[in-house]
């Protein structure tokens, strides 16, 4: 099997782009589109009128909220990735990794283990979740 849209999840850590570049690699070598998804969940959400997903380019008041988006920015562009496949969304990294692949007709996600040793790094929440509930293949990279 070809993959056709690879997912790639980030957390804002500094591995990040080490996991980056191997999705980066893979949907080239597969010839798939690589979209990006960052779920804040360690910040208050404001009151929106656009639900969970965050406009990127709609200002804001609240200065965490314009720092991780510009953050998000930034590493989506230093990927290339179109800004229609990328995803600023607040809620619970599981429910939205998951939703976001059944409505984008992903075909694998890529999510990292970090800063975990030994059975806890295969037993990481966010991981292991998304590896339970996922509607297509997962792929785990070390970070």
């Amino acid at each position: 099997m070809t993959y056709q849209h690879i997912l790639l999840t980030t957390d804002g850590s500094n591995q990040d782009w080490q996991m980056a570049e191997k999705a980066q690699q893979l949907a080239t070598l597969a010839h798939a589109k690589l979209s990006l998804i960052h779920v804040i969940d360690a910040i208050p959400m404001p009151d929106t009128s656009y639900g969970t997903i965050i406009p990127l380019q709609q200002a804001s008041d609240d200065e965490l909220l314009n720092a991780e988006k510009q953050a998000f920015t930034d590493f989506a562009d230093r990927l290339s990735i179109k800004p229609d496949s990328r995803w600023l969304v607040f809620g619970v990294p599981v429910d939205e990794i998951i939703d976001l692949a059944k409505h984008q007709h992903v075909d694998l996600i890529i999510v990292g283990l970090h800063s975990r040793h030994g059975l806890a790094r295969l037993l990481t929440p966010t991981a292991n979740k998304v590896l339970q509930h996922a509607p297509c293949d997962v792929l785990a990279i070390r970070c």
